[in-house]
């Protein structure tokens, strides 16, 4: 058994899905480890990770305008509200969805399904450096 760990960074410059799909697949592939599993870990809390449709871009607008809509940025809901309006919602939303993925490799690529792509879903409205963990561990 093998493993292997490494750091990607993304910035990003608002409230979106930024997809990190061929990144994670470039560095599995480099790792040489055929069968395992991966964990993708976000360093955040105010950001998240998401597996989702990766063929049609208006899933994923869909998708941010729901939480949007689900997660509103009116300060008069929230006692958190130095770092601006966006900041409290963004912590409810990445509540809501996850900040570490594990996904089985098989062949030495992600085993995902065919419209399936990861995502950093971005819950500020400003620029941020975002860290992921990249942890592979198999065969």
């Amino acid at each position: 058994m093998r493993q292997q760990i490494d750091r990607l960074s993304l910035v990003t410059d608002g409230q979106r899905l930024y997809e990190i799909t061929d990144r994670v697949r470039s560095w599995v592939a480099a790792q040489g480890i055929e069968r395992g599993l991966l964990t993708v870990y976000l360093h955040h809390t105010s950001a998240s990770l998401v597996i989702q449709e990766n063929a049609d871009p208006r899933v994923l607008d869909d998708l941010n305008a729901f939480f949007r809509r689900l997660v509103t940025e009116d300060v008069r809901h929230y006692s958190h509200t130095q770092e601006g309006p966006d900041d409290m919602p963004a912590h409810i939303r990445a509540a809501l969805t996850a900040t570490h993925l594990s996904i089985p490799v098989l062949d030495g690529k992600p085993d995902l399904g065919r419209w399936q792509g990861i995502f950093l879903f971005e819950h500020r409205a400003r620029r941020h450096e975002r860290r992921i963990t990249l942890h592979l561990l198999g065969e």
